[in-house]
């Protein structure tokens, strides 16, 4: 309790529950507006929820998607209190919970049937449109929420846990998952609809890997020059990153130097080609992307 409350008094508290509030909106804008007019089943809690709901419709109960999103994730939650983390779990809850009355509120604020043309079962004029629309909005939501440790809840704490114990690919595990979901449409949709939601499971997949990839890309850099302890005071002191010295020996000259390496973000790397461009700092640069950092390197910078 007293963790919680020193959090509620950070800017990262306020930040985060800013980020997790907006990207849930727009997530539930996507599931409203481009997954439940098609009927499309996608391998996620939500395509889940739209069948037990179609079930319920042919037994003559009237049970809204929304209803069934928020019990199920409910039950879910647990899962990623004990098997995660106290954080992600607590983040999960709330993202979770407010799913379900977004969709709700959505509704409220434009109903679907304003903007689809009479007798038409897709937004976009086609299931396929609206399949790509919803993918991708879903996909740079849930990039967003997995990089501050959070996700829109149900499909993705599986996924989480897939991720966290077998070491997959977060959109492996997600499209994973998912397919077993969408083969559960079989009991309300025709068949061209689920291979169309198998197909919808597979693109999220890979659009997740690569916005994270892309979210997390880090710069190696490799710098020699004569100048060395310039550069390693400038990353150390003004970039607050550390770096490694190696002595190098060319295979021409046969010169004996010293190489920087230093890991780096995107931002940060420019900041130091300037400087060296700004004080002509004779050097050899090499520069690579690298996707995944593990261990020690500090998201967040630090001063001692």
């Amino acid at each position: 309790m007293k963790e919680f409350l020193a959090a509620l008094g950070t800017w990262k508290f306020w930040k985060e529950l800013i980020i997790m509030t907006v990207a849930m909106f727009i997530s539930a804008g996507a599931v409203y507006y481009f997954l439940m007019p098609s009927n499309l089943v996608i391998g996620s809690i939500t395509g889940l929820s739209m069948v037990i709901s179609g079930v319920f419709g042919l037994l003559g109960m009237n049970v809204k998607v929304s209803l069934v999103i928020t019990l199920i994730n409910a039950l879910l939650l647990l899962m990623a209190w004990i098997l995660i983390g106290h954080e992600f779990g607590a983040k999960t809850v709330y993202t979770a919970l407010i799913l379900g009355p977004f969709v709700e509120l959505w509704e409220k604020i434009l109903p679907v049937s304003r903007i689809m043309e009479p007798g038409s079962t897709s937004v976009m004029g086609d299931p396929w449109f609206d399949l790509l629309c919803f993918v991708l909005i879903l996909s740079a939501a849930q990039t967003i929420l997995f990089h501050i440790n959070a996700s829109t809840g149900g499909l993705d704490i599986l996924a989480k846990i897939i991720n966290k114990y077998l070491h997959f690919e977060i959109g492996t595990s997600v499209s994973v998952a998912g397919a077993i979901i969408c083969c559960t449409a079989f009991a309300v949709n025709p068949f061209r609809l689920v291979v169309i939601g198998l197909i919808g499971t597979w693109i999220n997949g890979l659009a997740l890997n690569y916005f994270t990839a892309g979210l997390n890309r880090r710069k190696r850099v490799c710098i020699i020059s004569n100048e060395h302890e310039r550069i390693r005071k400038f990353i150390i002191e003004d970039l607050v990153r550390g770096c490694s010295l190696y002595e190098v020996k060319g295979g021409y000259s046969g010169d004996v130097r010293v190489e920087v390496q230093a890991l780096l973000t995107q931002d940060e790397f420019a900041k130091l080609m300037a400087f060296l461009k700004n004080n002509n700092i004779q050097s050899f640069v090499t520069a690579g992307n690298v996707s995944e950092v593990y261990g020690l390197w500090r998201e967040k910078k630090m001063r001692s």
